[in-house]
């Protein structure tokens, strides 16, 4: 279970994921969440309002601290939008999958 794992501190000379490793991966976090030109993730959190948004984006702001592994976080009236990638490489990670199903949590 992807949520039960650390995110890992990526140093960089690995290749980001591709196809079938995003494929697998993919089937383990919500549905909701989309993989962008195999480079990020991305999801919509939708909440009745401001405040549980704003709520939520602290919540995912301190798990991020925890992790040490941060989003792209875009905060608006009723929705959050989460948008996830290992910027060491350009690309994608195990962590930023484990990254999306802690997020998945919090919503």
């Amino acid at each position: 279970m992807l949520s039960k794992k650390e995110c890992i501190p990526c140093r960089g000379g690995v290749p980001p994921l591709k196809g079938e490793e995003i494929i697998r991966l993919l089937g383990q976090i919500s549905p909701e969440w989309r993989v962008i030109d195999e480079h990020h993730l991305e999801r919509e959190f939708l909440f009745p309002g401001f405040k549980k948004g704003l709520d939520f984006t602290v919540a995912v702001g301190e798990m991020a601290e925890e992790q040490g592994h941060h989003p792209d976080i875009h905060l608006a009236w009723g929705k959050v939008i989460l948008t996830v990638w290992t910027h060491k490489i350009n690309g994608l990670t195990e962590s930023d999958f484990i990254f999306a199903a802690k997020a998945d949590l919090l919503g």
